[in-house]
């Protein structure tokens, strides 16, 4: 793998309606984690392919290339053997069309990132695997039972196809619903495209979920058979009850790892076997984190299947503080950044073997 040459693509643009439901772009289309991850291996010498000779170490697109069909064409014409997939996915997505080809790809399948970008979708495998999930309720459903459901305030309303916490709103009274339902009538005109879930009050944690493969750990190689966890990340200093968008508060400012004897807690390692499940479920290529909630029971849930983690990294001089959630719990068991990014890198896949 050292020899491959690697190009990191960037999402250019906005992804296209599913059942008429729109996901949220993220300004600049993670090129600043595609130019963080070309930049790390650049400097562990590995060979990246980037569109310009000589890059600039604080100009995010001279590191990374478009995920349009002509983009990717540019990177392999420049000698790229291995795309790292730094985008959101769908199925047809123009990376499809190079499946043929002779490239190796490093990220998620497609067409299952398309199918588990469903909230709902991905809520009602878990709970049919026996995997616990929050009480949840289409918008379209609620409006029929006249906003009385099974569970009480407060409540979550989040879209069904959203990134992050954005679009997340905490609502403490059926008053408070129909005033917000009223208030942003345009946005929630298609029923279908938002749900309202049981609020959790207690502990929240992020679960990094690594899929099967060859990993080395200092300078040992170990095989992992399944899929396996990385310790989890205890999020705090929420904003009503709501961790805030990593755009708007770094990750570092309000998270960090569990302490071994934490993570000896027979919940916790119940959590580790139900997200493991979760990856398998979805047959994970790469890795995905999973947010996850406690009630006043202390019992967790899983609220958050995330098929694309950000993979933002502490590497440039004027980004030290942008590590993510991931990298922080990769950073407990002694994996840098750079670690991370080359165990990763690792579990490179052909679409045509």
């Amino acid at each position: 793998m050292k020899n491959l040459k690697i190009a990191i693509l960037y999402q250019a643009n906005n992804p296209p309606l599913v059942d008429g439901i729109y996901k949220p772009m993220k300004p600049g289309g993670y090129s600043d984690s595609g130019a963080d991850i070309a930049f790390a291996l650049y400097k562990d010498s590995f060979p990246i392919i980037t569109p310009v000779k000589f890059p600039n170490i604080t100009v995010d697109m001279d590191w990374v290339f478009p995920d349009t069909e002509e983009g990717i064409n540019h990177a392999i014409n420049k000698g790229a053997e291995l795309l790292w997939l730094n985008t959101v996915l769908y199925k047809g997505h123009p990376i499809e069309k190079f499946f043929s080809k002779n490239i190796g790809f490093i990220g998620q399948c497609p067409n299952r990132v398309d199918r588990y970008d469903n909230k709902i979708i991905t809520n009602e495998l878990l709970k049919d695997n026996g995997i616990p999930v929050p009480d949840f309720l289409l918008l379209n459903e609620v409006k029929k039972i006249n906003l009385n459901f099974n569970f009480s305030y407060p409540i979550l309303l989040k879209p069904v196809r959203g990134r992050g916490s954005q679009g997340v709103i905490k609502i403490d009274s059926g008053k408070e619903l129909c005033e917000c339902l009223q208030q942003n009538q345009k946005t929630y005109s298609k029923d279908h495209s938002f749900y309202i879930e049981k609020y959790l009050s207690g502990k929240e944690l992020t679960i990094t979920v690594m899929p099967p493969g060859k990993y080395r750990f200092g300078n040992q190689y170990k095989i992992m058979s399944d899929y396996w966890s990385l310790p989890p990340v205890r999020r705090f200093n929420h904003i009503n009850g709501i961790a805030p968008y990593n755009g708007t508060v770094a990750v570092v400012k309000n998270s960090e790892v569990l302490n071994k004897d934490e993570i000896k807690n027979k919940k916790i390692k119940e959590l580790f076997s139900h997200c493991e499940k979760a990856a398998s479920l979805v047959k994970a290529k790469a890795p995905i984190r999973i947010d996850c909630r406690s009630d006043e029971n202390s019992d967790y849930y899983l609220f958050d299947l995330n098929m694309k983690p950000n993979m933002t990294g502490n590497v440039r001089p004027h980004r030290k503080n942008q590590i993510n959630l991931t990298g922080i719990a990769a950073q407990s068991i002694g994996w840098a950044y750079q670690d991370l990014l080359f165990n990763m890198m690792n579990q490179y896949w052909y679409a045509n073997k």
